[in-house]
């Protein structure tokens, strides 16, 4: 937009354009600048430090794009300012001390970045609560009640102590700050002490978790089995369960520890423990888990039944020989051909097109990646832990799960507002789609480096027409048609713009229709 009277350019709006590629420093000299709105496309490179002559500057949103390097020290100059969004970026480095200076600026928001250090104390800044700057593993600062450590008081020593009776007039004081500062580090140290150690012995030795386990079963747990075609009674499945040890453990999550459950009879069950402290353990709870029993498909984990005990829930499910699919692309030596890839994709995508629009209710996943796709003995792929985000805590698991690390799979909108929808899904499908064409995680350090994830580095191959080196080097038996098929269709799934996002049924349709051919018995069959 441009103003009449001056023919100058004082609104340069683009948002949910499917923008490609570097912002331009040549904006830097629209020096009338007043709106600046790019927000919801594909962007990745740096913020211009060009931005900062655009001294007329309003307002500024850059948010949901794939952004890398420092926010700008020249954007502490633009005292105009009333609006900076750059959240759900990738975006490094300490807030600079410059944007404290913004005297009008009302709204400012950082969160989902890669942001380290010390928020200013003080300005313009201090003005915005932690919502500003959530999803920021390394901020410390007052407005989200991390004490850094340089703000810490260093420990008096006798060469600095001062006469008996200032002394006297003073340990109080001195004493209650050191105890608090003490307890501030200790209980962090405490914490990630306590989340190194837990992890160690749950993956190396179990000893905590087992014992614990067989304590609970054995202090008045009961079982409920959601289908008749099991042949145990309670009595035999606790007993069983009682003699579960660390050599049965076969996984350990954010939230929960799983074990292989072998029966006399020879039927195996995989058998998840999710710690009490997680959930909320009422009949809503209850209730749910019925429902989750309820639901039988071929592309569906199926949930057998779960065990009350006074600590944990222990959820049972069927036992797949094959994996999770994340193991099998990135734990494992043999490579999976191209039509087997073909296959898994179909398989989840027909699981997650059931959850939402045939079962009853309907469910939205939440967490679709590879290591909640499981994989029987012919490599069937299986949607698992369905409906447990949702269970677990809609606020905490979200949270969580960025933090943790799967922050390649989730869906712009749901990274800024925290709402889960069947596009979301849609979403993190589709990152699941170029995870298995290229065999890289979502979150390859090879794209983190150039301040990308699997996405953005999708984006950079169609602009730069190479979109067919995403393929893995080592995926044999690559037919050109269906890989084109199929990277249109990953493209549309991972749109910036929900409503473009097609729905997991008309995936399975362009899936069966454009891009499948028929799959081998033997998937491993090289002849």
């Amino acid at each position: 937009m441009c103003n009449p009277h001056t023919k100058r350019v004082t609104q340069l709006n683009l948002s949910y354009h499917r923008l490609i590629g570097y912002i331009s420093p040549e904006i830097g000299k629209l020096n009338h600048l007043k709106l600046l709105a790019l927000h919801g496309n594909s962007l990745y490179g740096i913020i211009p430090p060009e931005l900062g002559n655009c001294t007329e500057l309003q307002i500024l949103y850059l948010q949901g794009n794939y952004l890398s390097g420092i926010i700008p020290t020249g954007l502490g100059c633009l005292f105009e300012l009333e609006d900076l969004d750059v959240s759900s970026n990738t975006l490094s480095g300490s807030i600079p001390p410059s944007l404290a200076r913004l005297g009008k600026l009302k709204f400012f928001n950082a969160s989902m970045n890669f942001l380290t250090g010390s928020i200013p104390s003080d300005g313009a800044l201090l003005k915005f609560d932690g919502n500003s700057y959530r999803g920021n593993r390394d901020l410390c600062g007052s407005q989200i009640g991390i004490i850094c450590r340089n703000e810490l008081p260093p420990p008096p020593t006798n060469s600095q102590a001062p006469s008996s009776g200032y002394r006297q007039n003073k340990r109080s004081d001195s004493t209650k700050l050191v105890i608090s500062a003490a307890a501030t580090v200790g209980a962090l140290l405490l914490v990630a002490l306590m989340c190194f150690w837990g992890c160690y012995l749950y993956k190396k030795f179990s000893i905590y978790d087992v014992r614990t386990l067989a304590k609970d079963v054995s202090g008045g747990a009961s079982i409920v089995m959601f289908h008749g075609d099991l042949p145990y009674s309670s009595k035999e499945m606790l007993k069983k369960l009682e003699t579960l040890n660390d050599e049965n453990i076969i996984g350990c999550g954010g939230f929960a520890t799983v074990y292989k459950l072998a029966m006399d009879d020879g039927n195996v069950f995989a058998l998840k423990r999710i710690m009490k402290s997680n959930f909320c353990l009422d009949r809503c709870f209850d209730r749910e888990l019925e429902i989750l029993g309820s639901i039988k498909h071929r592309h569906l984990v199926n949930l057998r039944g779960y065990c009350n005990s006074p600590t944990s829930k222990l959820l049972l499910f069927d036992y797949l020989a094959g994996g999770s699919l994340d193991e099998v692309l990135h734990g494992r030596s043999e490579q999976l051909r191209w039509d087997v890839r073909l296959h898994i994709i179909l398989g989840a995508a027909k699981g997650l097109s059931y959850l939402h629009h045939d079962c009853s209710p309907r469910i939205i996943h939440r967490d679709i990646k590879s290591s909640n796709i499981l994989l029987d003995g012919n490599l069937e792929a299986r949607v698992s832990d369905f409906g447990l985000a949702k269970l677990l805590g809609d606020e905490d698991s979200h949270i969580t799960t960025i933090v943790a690390g799967t922050f390649g799979y989730l869906a712009p909108e749901y990274m800024q507002s925290g709402r889960a929808t069947a596009k979301t899904d849609v979403y993190s499908f589709g990152v699941l789609i170029l995870e298995i064409i290229s065999g890289k995680r979502p979150t390859d350090s090879s794209f983190i480096e150039k301040g990308l994830n699997i996405v953005g580095w999708l984006n950079l191959l169609v602009a730069e027409n190479r979109r067919r080196e995403i393929v893995d080097p080592h995926c044999e038996g690559i037919q050109p048609s269906s890989l084109d098929s199929l990277l249109l269709l990953a493209i549309q799934c991972v749109s910036s713009i929900p409503e473009d996002r097609p729905t997991m049924h008309r995936v399975v349709q362009i899936m069966e229709s454009e891009v499948t051919t028929p799959c081998p018995i033997d998937f491993y069959d090289s002849n």
